[in-house]
């Protein structure tokens, strides 16, 4: 472990390790990859827009993956691209700047997987019409078809192993470094601060986990609706809830501000 740590508003991007002579080649190429994204989504999406008769559920799917495309390369290459002629040590960004784009590079990506996982449900013919669920979700369009469904199943159960499981193995990373950094301190209040906050978060990450899962397993017994439909209905109102309860109560400002108000009124 590091003596020293740093601790700031500002943080150093190692970027792309390019030589000096390959730089504008490389600036080249990315500013044309950035271009030619922009122009042939914002097209299509222009096109889609005006042209009534493609107005179907398959082409404003494809409408909203042209502007996640967008959304996403803006997220992260305009920086990428500009960090080209700056050096190394001097490619600084701010910690927000930098959670501000993982979260935008994250978001990107979800919505990405998702689109194509609907994409493939908005091709399947329908001879049902009821929604076995409280409300939409994919597995539950999956069912109003009478044709094969197996790759969209196979496709969702990948999406939601790859999804779930780089959550899973992200956080319990996390969480081993911190539990790293506990053992080798002798500081009872950073450990006690650590571990408010660390039991904070996972008490909601496990609700919200656990009845995702249950939610996928239950969808492949369809004998166990009720249970599906209670898991549904957990994983939509139970982790939001408990978000603004735990997570608001934790934060000493947005606590005094709510006694502040009850004792004014």
């Amino acid at each position: 472990m590091e003596n020293q740590t740093w601790i700031g508003d500002v943080l150093l991007l190692e970027g792309l390790k390019v030589t000096p002579q390959s730089s504008i080649p490389v600036f080249i190429i990315l500013l044309a990859v950035y271009i030619f994204i922009m122009v042939s989504n914002i097209g299509l999406t222009v096109l889609i827009s005006v042209e009534r008769s493609l107005h179907q559920p398959m082409y404003l799917l494809s409408c909203n993956l042209n502007i996640n495309d967008v959304f996403g390369a803006t997220a992260i290459l305009p920086r990428l691209i500009s960090d080209i002629f700056t050096e190394s040590a001097e490619r600084y960004i701010t910690y927000m700047g930098c959670v501000l784009q993982a979260y935008f590079f994250h978001l990107h990506i979800g919505t990405y997987l998702s689109v194509l996982m609907i994409g493939l449900t908005a091709r399947l013919s329908r001879c049902r019409s009821t929604i076995t669920n409280p409300f939409c979700d994919n597995a539950s369009l999956f069912k109003l078809s009478c044709e094969n469904v197996a790759i969209n199943n196979i496709y969702g159960l990948g999406y939601t192993v790859v999804l779930l499981g780089s959550s899973l193995g992200s956080t319990l990373l996390t969480y081993l470094k911190i539990a790293m950094v506990c053992i080798t301190s002798n500081n009872r209040a950073l450990n006690s601060r650590a571990l408010q906050t660390c039991s904070t978060h996972l008490t909601v990450y496990l609700i919200m986990m656990i009845s995702g899962f249950s939610f996928v397993a239950l969808h492949r017994f369809p004998e166990l609706s009720e249970q599906r439909k209670m898991a549904s209905i957990v994983i939509m109102l139970v982790p939001p809830a408990f978000n603004t309860v735990v997570y608001g109560l934790q934060i000493k400002q947005i606590r005094h501000k709510i006694l502040a108000l009850f004792n004014h009124n």
